[in-house]
């Protein structure tokens, strides 16, 4: 598999920037795209992994979470730039529901397919569970009844102030979790660590890693302005392309590790990935990006529509119920997919 992904970047990239040039056909140039920026994404999640067999498991998924996230971020940037308010919101949905229902249920099957029951750290999940109705619930749901009574101004001033909030406390969780309380609440899951060679050292996997990022924000820029023609000869809405395609795309290098991981039994780095890049997205990203967004004319406040909000909380409620025992198998895996579906067939009918 390696082999293929490798083949697409050195095929895709060139081909990308020469197609770019001659400007060939619009949807051809967006499927291009995509999969080259997929392919980009294997290669970040191949050198988060090297990072996070030498950091830890926390460390180390916080570290896939984060630059699988940076893919996400730098779209959506250009997004905002070209003024695609409602294609960055729905983005953000669909990473949310692609976390804990898309990855996260391909994590469970797989590796429930491979063993009978698979534990990770309890603790970790009760404290996410906390962090996740935060985040969705008193951040994203219950402004949603206030700016009902507001108007464009005022949504605006309460998005940026729930924003700053929000950064705060996922600092605060970050320092709690890595600093404060490091190895306090450690699981027998964590305990025995087989010992494995990390694929590239430090020093490689961080330059990959940068010249992955530089590339992918190369043809972020460009998959952006794609959207708009793809939509039209497709059919298809803002509010799918935002929550399906650009949520797959930008999540592509979680997507891969997350399932390699869980085959490999490494649950506590497969769940920290899922659940940890979903509360990145929700406490982090969607804040930056409401901060950002006052740099442009078009400004993006936290206000989501009622479909979303009702997938994301939905969804939240699901993987609580279902990963609050630090147990899992291939049923509950199979359970979050058929949640996902089911959620993808209504955004696309929408």
């Amino acid at each position: 598999m390696n082999k293929v992904f490798a083949w697409m970047t050195w095929i895709g990239v060139p081909v990308s920037v020469i197609g770019g040039f001659l400007h060939w056909p619009t949807v051809l140039m967006f499927g291009l795209y995509c999969l080259t920026i997929i392919a980009l994404a294997s290669y970040m999640g191949r050198a988060t992994e090297s990072l996070a067999i030498v950091a830890g498991p926390r460390i180390g998924g916080l570290l896939n979470a984060t630059f699988g996230n940076a893919v996400e971020l730098i779209i959506s940037i250009f997004a905002l730039q070209a003024g695609l308010v409602d294609v960055v919101l729905a983005s953000l949905t669909g990473s949310v529901l692609g976390n804990l229902l898309l990855v996260a249920g391909l994590s469970f099957f797989v590796g429930g397919l491979k063993y009978k029951r698979q534990e990770f750290n309890i603790y970790d999940a009760r404290h996410n569970a906390g962090l996740l109705t935060f985040a969705i619930f008193v951040a994203f749901v219950i402004p949603e009844v206030f700016t009902m009574q507001m108007d464009g101004g005022e949504r605006l001033a309460l998005s940026v102030g729930i924003s700053i909030i929000m950064i705060l406390l996922y600092i605060a969780a970050l320092y709690f979790r890595l600093v404060t309380h490091r190895g306090v609440y450690q699981h027998k899951s964590e305990e025995v660590e087989e010992h494995e060679e990390p694929e590239w050292g430090k020093g490689k996997a961080t330059a990959i890693l940068a010249l992955a990022t530089v590339a992918v924000a190369y043809l972020s820029e460009r998959l952006v302005h794609t959207f708009e023609t793809v939509a039209e000869s497709f059919g298809w809405s803002e509010l799918f392309i935002g929550i399906i395609i650009v949520a797959i795309v930008g999540n592509a290098a979680e997507h891969a590790s997350a399932v390699i991981m869980a085959y490999k039994n490494k649950m506590n780095v497969a769940v920290e990935i899922a659940v940890g890049s979903t509360l990145q997205i929700a406490m982090f990203v969607a804040p930056v990006l409401v901060l950002v967004s006052l740099l442009f004319p078009e400004k993006m406040p936290l206000v989501f529509s009622l479909p979303e909000l009702v997938a994301m909380a939905a969804s939240v409620l699901l993987m609580i119920v279902l990963s609050n025992d630090g147990d899992t198998n291939w049923f509950e895996g199979a359970t979050l997919l058929a949640a996902y579906t089911i959620m993808g067939i209504g955004f696309y009918l929408l």
